[in-house]
């Protein structure tokens, strides 16, 4: 999976549509209203280093249920709500939000540089050096911040990658 993730802090009522939707047409709907109003102060982007991010997270795999809660509900963990193959949505509600949130505080650098060069060079697809590295400390900063003002705000989350 090499496409760019974003993650959008939802309002409540964005959450519970995105729940209703019936089907995987209209969850992509949903989603791109979400996306086409682009509001910059409730939004994460994270590039490709998304996939690096979830296996340092997590268990070191790409799956959507590796790892423990609550780091692994950074990026794939939540609630997958589009079942096909050629998008990735998932859902965190508002408490798994703040936990997220308390959990990556918790990450320093060097807490992440190690869960990175553990990665398996045979499953990991980056390059795994300090360039790779820095590309992907710079996208888990934003994404930190993101779920502190997640957090702060109350908010649930949807991740969103388009393959």
């Amino acid at each position: 999976m090499g496409c760019r993730g974003v993650h959008f802090a939802l309002t409540a009522e964005q959450a519970e549509r995105l729940l209703a939707a019936g089907d995987d047409r209209a969850v992509l709907a949903e989603v791109a209203g979400i996306e086409e109003a682009w509001d910059t102060d409730h939004l994460a982007e994270t590039d490709k280093a998304w996939d690096a991010i979830h296996r340092c997270l997590a268990d070191g795999t790409l799956s959507y249920d590796g790892g423990d809660h609550p780091l692994s509900h950074a990026v794939l963990g939540g609630l997958p709500l589009y079942d096909g193959d050629d998008h990735v949505v998932v859902l965190t509600t508002p408490q798994e939000v703040a936990d997220v949130a308390a959990a990556l505080a918790g990450i320093d650098e060097s807490r992440l540089r190690e869960r990175f060069f553990a990665l398996d060079p045979e499953d990991y697809d980056g390059a795994r050096d300090e360039e790779d590295f820095g590309y992907t400390r710079y996208w888990f900063g934003e994404l930190r911040a993101f779920f502190a003002r997640a957090a702060a705000d109350g908010r649930g989350a949807v991740f969103t990658v388009s393959q």
